[in-house]
């Protein structure tokens, strides 16, 4: 079986984890930096986590360039 992953070290962080913590960072996350950054394959459903269970207010814009994709901007924290 090939290893397409490049991960030289195991995070300490779940995903979740990881993508909250780049986005109070960055402030804003696509789906192929959360695959390459964090091996997230599912990046959407983290998203809606991080809405409904710890009240992110994340905002979804569609890009549409060359590939249709998704790019999630943190706004705040809901009180």
């Amino acid at each position: 079986m090939v290893n397409i992953m490049k991960t030289s070290k195991k995070s300490l962080f779940s995903q979740k984890q990881n993508i909250e913590n780049h986005l109070l960072v960055h402030t804003t996350i696509t789906p192929l930096e959360a695959l390459k950054l964090y091996g997230c394959f599912r990046l959407s459903a983290v998203i809606f986590k991080l809405r409904h269970e710890d009240k992110y207010d994340i905002k979804t814009i569609i890009c549409d360039k060359d590939k249709r994709y998704a790019k999630y901007i943190l706004k705040g924290k809901f009180a």
